[in-house]
Parts: structure tokens; C-alpha cells; sequence
């Protein structure tokens, strides 16, 4: 994925699509389990095995309301996955802020649903808006996103923490000493 272009094979998933949904919630209680293991259970519950079926750099087209729910974390398995992005009707505003925060590209695109079918490919190129369907040959738009746009900026930088450490990088001294109360703290601890 080159961000902010694109491209991947698309499947389909409609309305209000919980994060309940796109992570299950047995497995949040499985500490043990890794983040390729889980997300094998991506969307499980309605579409049983299709984790199974993802090639790396596909993507989902949502329709109204995806990611709704509880502001459960999902990027970092759809990113285990293999997902490039996300592209829907509507999305929640917290799934959104999420996606935006950890570097994960989700797209608000009306009209998506009917603009392309599954396993077409199609192209999103997040600044200027426009959306080709290369198997069949249209082009449509979807909400673009500014380069000088917050969430662009961020996508670009890969997350919010990047981002913010690229534009504040840290400026200690190892050094230095720094006193705090009684204790004096540095670069070694003894």
C-alpha cells in the first residue's frame, strides 16, 4: 500500500457492522492468543471462515454505520489480516477516530455499495476523492481528504504516535540528572 493511493480486491459487507462483529469478544479474554491467531476470527460471526479467504491488501466495503458499537481497538488485527483499508457509506465516528489514530486508512464513500461488487478492484486515492473501478471501468467520489487535513497528516505519518514523534521529537539529555523529591534520576539506575 502506498498511501495516500489504494488498490486491493473487495469484499463486500453491509449496514451497521459492530466492532462486536469484526472482533469477537472471546477473543479480548484470550491474552495468549496473538494477533494473527485472532484475527482469524475477523468477522466470524457473520461470515464464517472468510479470514481465511483474505489475501494481503484486500479491502472491505462497508455500507451504512460500519464499525459501530463499543470503541473496541480492531486495526491491529485487521492489520494482522492483511487489510489495506476500509471504505464505507458511513462510519462511526469513534471506529473512525480509531482507524485515523493508529494509521489504519477507513474512507467514507456514498454510494460505494453500489458502485462495485465483490471481488472487483478498485482504486482510492485518499486526497483527491476519486474512486476507480478497475474491473469495470468507472470512477466515482468519495469524501477526499486534504493533505493538509488532520487525519490526512496522519495517515500519512502511520498513526498519531508517529506523527507526534516526528513533530516533538524527544529532547532529554541521558546526561543530565533530573531530581524529583528525594530521588535523583539519570540515565542509570542503580
Amino acid at each position: 500500500m502506498t498511501f495516500p493511493i489504494v488498490t486491493g480486491r473487495v469484499w463486500k459487507f453491509g449496514d451497521n457492522i459492530s466492532t462486536d462483529l469484526i472482533m469477537p469478544g472471546f477473543v479480548l479474554s484470550r491474552p495468549d492468543i496473538t494477533d494473527g491467531e485472532a484475527s482469524q476470527y475477523i468477522m466470524n460471526s457473520n461470515r464464517p471462515g472468510w479470514a481465511k479467504q483474505v489475501n494481503p491488501g484486500d479491502m472491505i466495503v462497508g455500507g451504512k454505520n460500519f464499525g459501530c458499537g463499543s470503541g473496541r481497538p480492531t486495526t491491529h488485527l485487521l492489520n494482522a489480516l492483511g487489510i489495506s483499508c476500509i471504505v464505507a457509506e458511513s462510519v462511526a465516528r469513534v471506529f473512525f477516530r480509531n482507524c485515523i489514530g493508529s494509521g489504519f486508512p477507513v474512507f467514507i464513500a456514498p454510494g460505494i455499495q453500489d458502485f462495485c461488487s465483490e471481488g472487483n478492484i478498485i482504486e482510492i486515492n485518499f486526497e483527491s476523492g476519486k474512486i476507480e473501478n478497475r474491473t469495470v471501468g468507472k470512477t466515482m467520489k468519495g469524501e477526499a481528504m486534504p493533505s493538509d487535513s488532520p487525519p490526512f497528516m496522519i495517515l500519512k505519518a502511520g498513526g498519531l504516535t508517529p506523527l507526534l514523534e516526528k513533530e516533538f521529537p524527544p529532547q532529554i539529555d541521558p546526561d543530565k540528572k533530573i531530581s524529583c523529591g528525594n530521588a535523583s534520576l539519570g540515565s542509570t539506575i542503580t
